[in-house]
């Protein structure tokens, strides 16, 4: 099922968009927003989504949705035949990288801490719109988006956490075209210990690109047997 977007009403369709989900999160707001003059806030703010749609854009995504300090974007979704894993985590590091310089400005400049986490899933979603006539937001829906803000809460700042669905799209296309990847070899990325979403039925193998502070060994995309997240 999928919204009209003109209507949202639900109405049936044979296949539903498949692509990558990113979800990005600043960390450090609720004390930002406590300490600062809130138009101040505002251009931070505006600076930092401003970074981070630079970073969407230049991988090919779209920005579906920005609330509070959290920006959602989706890769891959107009296309039948991409999946947009490679995208989506090329966007995710140049996220990082362009906020680090944005984060450094900050602490020089007004002496604020912030961080910036990213999550990323891959699967079916449905683009629905809501909201009375005069405001209505077009917004992705599904398990694929909610995994992935799920994913991005459990981020630390300076890292991408992606899913297993992601690692394996990024697996398939490393080992399609070696030459044409433009992220990472599978070595660099670490397996953590299998995520338990509340609510759902299954643990999550998740994978991240990790700050500094992770002591995990890199192990690339071997499956681990079931652990408790940590």
């Amino acid at each position: 099922m999928r919204l009209d977007p003109m209507k949202s009403q639900p109405v049936t369709a044979p296949t539903l968009p498949r692509g990558t989900v990113l979800f990005a999160d600043l960390r450090g707001y609720v004390s930002m927003a406590e300490h600062l003059e809130p138009p101040y806030l505002a251009t931070l703010l505006d600076e930092f989504f401003s970074a981070l749609t630079v970073s969407v854009e230049l991988h090919g995504g779209e920005v579906y949705h920005t609330a509070g300090d959290a920006l959602m974007a989706g890769f891959g979704l107009a296309e039948p035949d991409a999946d947009g894993a490679q995208a989506a985590l090329g966007a995710g590091r140049d996220m990082l990288k362009r906020f680090a310089g944005l984060a450094e400005r900050w602490r020089r400049d007004a002496q604020i801490q912030a961080g910036l986490g990213v999550g990323l899933h891959l699967g079916e979603v449905a683009l629905a719109t809501f909201g009375p006539p005069s405001r209505r937001v077009a917004t992705l829906v599904g398990d694929t988006p909610n995994v992935a803000a799920r994913l991005c809460s459990r981020a630390r700042a300076g890292e991408v956490l992606f899913s297993c669905a992601v690692a394996a799209a990024l697996q398939a296309s490393t080992l399609a075209d070696p030459a044409a990847a433009s992220n990472p070899p599978m070595s660099a990325f670490l397996q953590l210990p299998r995520y338990e979403l509340r609510g759902r039925r299954e643990p999550l193998d998740i994978w991240c690109i990790p700050a500094d502070r992770r002591a995990i060994e890199p192990i690339g995309f071997e499956l681990r047997g079931a652990e408790h997240w940590q």
